[in-house]
C-alpha cells in the first residue's frame, strides 16, 4: 500500500469514526423520547401549603433597560405574603438601567416589599459572583431566581413550593414559556430547540431517577441545597450546570415543575442567538471536564451516569458535526478512487440512524407542546437548516473548553420585543459579528460547489445531506450579515449626518 493510499484509509477511518459516533448520540435522542413516553403521567403535586416559609427572589442584571422593569413589574405582581418576600435586584449594571429599576423599587417597597438593590464594583464572576454575593446576604429559606427577560406569573411561587414537600427535594425547575416565539422563522425554530429540551430531555430525566439541570432562571432552590453543593461557582460558562450536578452528587433530589410555564423573551438576532449557544456548548464541555470523573467515580447507577455522561458532552457532538459534513464529499471522491463503493452500505444505515432522530425528536416535543405531528413535520426542515448551521459556531466553542481557553460571560441581548411589528432599530444592545460568519459563508459555498459535484459524480446518498450543510451555513451566515449591515448603514447615516456641517 503506498503511502498516499494509506492517508485515504486513515481519513476514510476518521470519517466513518465521526459518523457511528454521532449515530450514538442519535440513538440517545430516540432513548430520550422512550423515557419520555415511558414516565409522562405523573399529576402535579397537590399537597397545600398552610404556612409559606421565606422566600429570596433574586434578580441578576447587566444592563438591561428593555427588559429589567418588565421583571421587576411581574415581581411586584407576585402573589406572596409581603412580609414573607425579599427581592434582591443584582444589578451589575453599566448604563442607565439603575435608574430605570429605581422609581420601581421604590414603588414596592411602597406597597410593603422587602426590596435590595445590590451593585457590585466589579462583575467578579459575572453572573455566578452576582448570585454567590446576593445569597451570602439572603434571609429566605427558598431562593427565586429569575433572568431579566422573564416573567413569571402571579402564582408562580406558590405553586412551585408544594414540591418542596420532601427533605431532599434541592431544586425545583419550572418550565419556560416564549413572549415572542411567532416574531420570526428564528424565534420559532428557538421555541422548537427549547420545548424539546424541557418536554422530552427534562421530563425524561426527572421522572426516570436520572439527573437533570437547573436552567440558570424560573427555578426554586432550597437555600441549605446550594450552601451544601458548595455555592455558586464562576469557573465554568454554564454556573447552572455545574452546581446541578454538584448538587445532585450530594444527594439532593431535583423535579421538574412541568405544570408551571415561565414566560420569557427569545434573542431575535442571529449574532445574539450564535453567542448564547457558544457559551451553552463551552460551559457544558467546561462542565464535562470538571465534573465527569467524580460522576463516573461516584456510587451512581450506571444508567444515571451514562446519561450523565450524554447530557454533559452532547455539545461534542456539533464537533463530530462539522468533521463529519466537511468530510464528506471528499470521502466519497476517495471511495471511488479505491474501489470503496461497497461502504455506502455500510454508511446508508448510519445515515438512517443518525439523520432522523432529530427530526424525530422536535416533532415528538411538538406534539407533547399541543403543537400536532404536522405543524411539527413543517418546521423541520428550518430546524434541520439552523442545527446544522451552528455546527462551527459550537465546535469552536468545544474546542475552546477542550483546550481550556477562558473567555468571559457575554449575556445574550435582549430589547423587549415581542409578537408585534417591533423594531431593532435604535436599540443600544446587539450581537456582534466575529470571524465565523466568515467561516460559516465559506462553508455554503463549499457545500454548494459538493452538492453539484455530487449530482454530477451520481453520488445520490451524499447529495441531500450536502444539499442540508449549504442550507444551514448559507441561513445562518446571510441572516447574521443582513441584520448586521442594515445596523452599519444606519451607523453611517448616523455619522454622516453627524460630521455634514448646517448649511
Amino acid at each position: 500500500m503506498s503511502f498516499a493510499s494509506f492517508l485515504q484509509s486513515a481519513f476514510l477511518a476518521a470519517y466513518f469514526l465521526a459518523l457511528g459516533l454521532l449515530c450514538l448520540y442519535g440513538l440517545h435522542r430516540y432513548h430520550l423520547v422512550f423515557l419520555r413516553n415511558k414516565y409522562r403521567d405523573r399529576p402535579p403535586p397537590t399537597t397545600a401549603v398552610h404556612d409559606w416559609p421565606t422566600v429570596t427572589v433574586q434578580l441578576p442584571i447587566y444592563n438591561e433597560r428593555y427588559v429589567a422593569p418588565r421583571l421587576l413589574e411581574a415581581i411586584r405582581r407576585l402573589n406572596y405574603p409581603r412580609d414573607r418576600l425579599e427581592v434582591q435586584v443584582l444589578d451589575d449594571s453599566t448604563d442607565d438601567t439603575p435608574r430605570l429599576l429605581e422609581p420601581l423599587m421604590e414603588r414596592m417597597r411602597a406597597e410593603g416589599m422587602r426590596v435590595v438593590h445590590r451593585r457590585r464594583t466589579d462583575r467578579c464572576g459575572y453572573k455566578a459572583g452576582a448570585l454567590a454575593a446576593g445569597l451570602a446576604q439572603a434571609r429566605g429559606e427558598f431562593v427565586a431566581i429569575f433572568d431579566a427577560d422573564f416573567c413569571p406569573p402571579p402564582d408562580f411561587l406558590r405553586r412551585m413550593l408544594p414540591y418542596f414537600t420532601e427533605e431532599n427535594t434541592g431544586m425545583v425547575q419550572a418550565r419556560w414559556g416564549f413572549l415572542n416565539a411567532d416574531y420570526s422563522w428564528l424565534t420559532r425554530a428557538q421555541s422548537v430547540f427549547l420545548d424539546a429540551h424541557f418536554l422530552i430531555e427534562h421530563l425524561a430525566r426527572h421522572r426516570s431517577g436520572r439527573c437533570f439541570n437547573f436552567n440558570g432562571t424560573a427555578g426554586v432552590w432550597r437555600k441549605s441545597c446550594l450552601m451544601d453543593a458548595g455555592g455558586w461557582q464562576a469557573d465554568t460558562l454554564t454556573e447552572d450546570l455545574d452546581i446541578s450536578y454538584r448538587a445532585q452528587l450530594r444527594g439532593w433530589r431535583f423535579v421538574f415543575a412541568t405544570d408551571v410555564i415561565a414566560p420569557s423573551e427569545l434573542p431575535v438576532e442571529m449574532t445574539s442567538f450564535r453567542q448564547q449557544q457558544h457559551r451553552w456548548a463551552k460551559g457544558s464541555i467546561q462542565t464535562a471536564r470538571k465534573l465527569l470523573g467524580e460522576i463516573l467515580a461516584s456510587a451512581w447507577p450506571w444508567k444515571v451516569k451514562i446519561e450523565a455522561f450524554f447530557h454533559l458532552t452532547g455539545n461534542a457532538a456539533m464537533l463530530l458535526l462539522l468533521f463529519f459534513s466537511v468530510a464528506l464529499l471528499p470521502s466519497v471522491l476517495i471511495r471511488q478512487s479505491l474501489g470503496w463503493q461497497m461502504a455506502s452500505w455500510i454508511e446508508l444505515p448510519l445515515f438512517v440512524l443518525a439523520a432522523p432522530s432529530a427530526a424525530f425528536f422536535y416533532v415528538t416535543a411538538q406534539r407533547a407542546a399541543g403543537a400536532g405531528w404536522w405543524r411539527g413535520l413543517r418546521r423541520v426542515p428550518l430546524l434541520m437548516a439552523l442545527g446544522t448551521g451552528m455546527a462551527l459556531n459550537n465546535a469552536k466553542a468545544v474546542l475552546e473548553a477542550l483546550l481550556g481557553r477562558d473567555s468571559e460571560f457575554r449575556r445574550t441581548p435582549k430589547h423587549g420585543i415581542g409578537t408585534g411589528p417591533d423594531s431593532l432599530t435604535g436599540k443600544v444592545y446587539r450581537g456582534r459579528l466575529d470571524i465565523v460568519t466568515v467561516g460559516e459563508l465559506a462553508l455554503a459555498i463549499y457545500f454548494l460547489g459538493g452538492f453539484v459535484l455530487a449530482v454530477a459524480q451520481r453520488s445520490y446518498v451524499a447529495a441531500p445531506f450536502l444539499l442540508i450543510f449549504f442550507s444551514g451555513y448559507a441561513y445562518v451566515s446571510l441572516i447574521s450579515l443582513r441584520q448586521n449591515a442594515g445596523r452599519f448603514w444606519r451607523l453611517r447615516r448616523l455619522q454622516w449626518s453627524t460630521d455634514t456641517p448646517a448649511s
